[in-house]
């Protein structure tokens, strides 16, 4: 197991606010380390290989993506019959952990960069899972499907840098509206469903397609309220739905 070039507790000091400091030299971006760690997830424990550096960031697996299983996990009504895209996937922990736990329709998706990809196919391979469906898009720009068909979207911690907001709130509009269901991209009706589900023991009407986002990450309630004043001035709704998860539609 190679050694880490630093610590995950490292990057949750009180004075982050979200910007880019610390940025790692040319030479350290070349070298490409991992480190593989074994994580307790609800119910299981998997192997999970990270990177020691990544220039994209997509190197650790955050403390919040733990929070989020928990929560997943009590309201798993949420995620049956659903096809499901996570954006920011990381080290595909999550999407790892839902797929195993549940059999869902998942797909990984991250930066469009090579590494990434595969090193969420190593960590599927590695927990005894078939490589999932992964798609390589950079917030902002074109998405590679013009008929986005996931019924629910999801994300843990991927709010850290605040010049992104603007292209991740682009992407969320574009995968939210225009959302075709599968079973609906042959005919001309009305692309949006809505269901009831129970949501941390309540009943709720559930619009599809939804974003579902845990933000456990310490940002600073400003910059945080950044993303969610942006979704909303650009026509999407939000609500908290509790523990620091928040539902976002059109």
């Amino acid at each position: 197991m190679e050694t880490a070039l630093f610590s995950p507790s490292s990057l949750f000091g009180d004075d982050d606010d979200g910007t880019d400091k610390g940025e790692e030299s040319p030479v350290q971006q070349q070298q490409q380390l991992y480190v593989e760690r074994t994580h307790s997830f609800p119910g299981m424990e998997l192997k999970i290989r990270e990177f020691s550096f990544h220039q994209l960031n997509a190197n650790l697996l955050w403390p919040g993506t733990f929070a989020f299983c928990e929560w997943l996990v009590q309201n798993q009504s949420l995620l049956h019959g659903k096809r499901i895209l996570e954006l920011g996937s990381g080290t595909g922990a999550l999407a790892i952990f839902l797929r195993r736990s549940f059999e869902i329709d998942i797909t990984t998706s991250d930066f469009d960069d090579k590494e990434i990809e595969d090193n969420i196919a190593y960590n599927c391979t590695a927990n005894e899972l078939d490589v999932l469906p992964h798609v390589r898009h950079s917030w902002g720009d074109a998405f590679p499907t013009s008929e986005p068909d996931w019924d629910l979207i999801i994300a843990s911690d991927i709010l850290l840098y605040v010049k992104q907001y603007p292209n991740l709130v682009k992407t969320l509009c574009f995968l939210l509206k225009t959302y075709r269901p599968r079973d609906q991209k042959a005919s001309s009706g009305s692309s949006h469903v809505k269901e009831d589900v129970v949501i941390s023991g309540k009943q709720v009407q559930l619009k599809l397609p939804t974003f579902l986002i845990s933000c456990r990450r310490r940002i600073g309630k400003e910059d945080e309220s950044l993303f969610f004043t942006g979704c909303e001035e650009a026509g999407l709704m939000v609500q908290h739905i509790g523990s620091r998860v928040y539902c976002i539609n059109s």
